[in-house]
């Protein structure tokens, strides 16, 4: 596969390079963040400035990498961006409503629930967003179970691994 001539020219390896330094950017201010959350070590000895460390040197990593591959010709084997000529509103709507679900209900429904139900509706906007039907019904249990079978271990592990209190269902801490 060829690159798209226009990912080498000058004003696209500038603004590929210009990607990356943000990244870097954001990559420093989470850092910066992460240095003034206490380290005092938790449960197995890791505090609650470890998880958002591992971001920043993640996302360090990665915007070094952008702007290493922006300078040495563009980012190579790039493709058109896929997509419509105009932004996908429909769509849109469907994962701010889950997304806004999930924040609203999560202290009414628990931690489970209210993450399945944002997967559901983030799933359906994504689908549409690529001109895929929705699946109807069976899609909408599909959906529902997937995203309760990703939602319950993240949930164990959190309060039952890691001693991180989240909102439940029930006083029992299993839902």
């Amino acid at each position: 596969m060829q690159a798209d001539p226009d990912v080498t020219s000058p004003a696209a390896v500038r603004n590929q390079t210009l990607i990356g330094a943000a990244v870097l950017v954001l990559a420093a201010l989470l850092a910066a963040g992460a240095w003034f959350i206490p380290s005092d070590a938790g449960y197995a000895g890791v505090g609650p400035n470890f998880l958002p460390w591992v971001v920043a040197i993640a996302l360090g990593l990665c915007g070094l990498t952008l702007i290493v591959h922006a300078r040495a010709g563009g980012w190579r084997q790039m493709e058109g961006i896929p997509g419509g000529e105009h932004a996908d509103w429909k769509s849109l709507a469907w994962v701010a409503a889950g997304v806004t679900a999930n924040a609203a209900l999560i202290t009414t429904l628990g931690f489970i629930l209210s993450c399945t139900l944002c997967f559901m509706l983030a799933v359906r906007g994504l689908r549409g967003a690529e001109g895929k039907p929705h699946g109807g019904a069976r899609g909408l249990m599909v959906d529902a179970v997937t995203g309760f079978l990703i939602a319950g271990p993240a949930f164990w592990l959190f309060t039952k691994v890691l001693a991180i209190n989240l909102p439940g269902l029930t006083a029992t801490g299993w839902l």
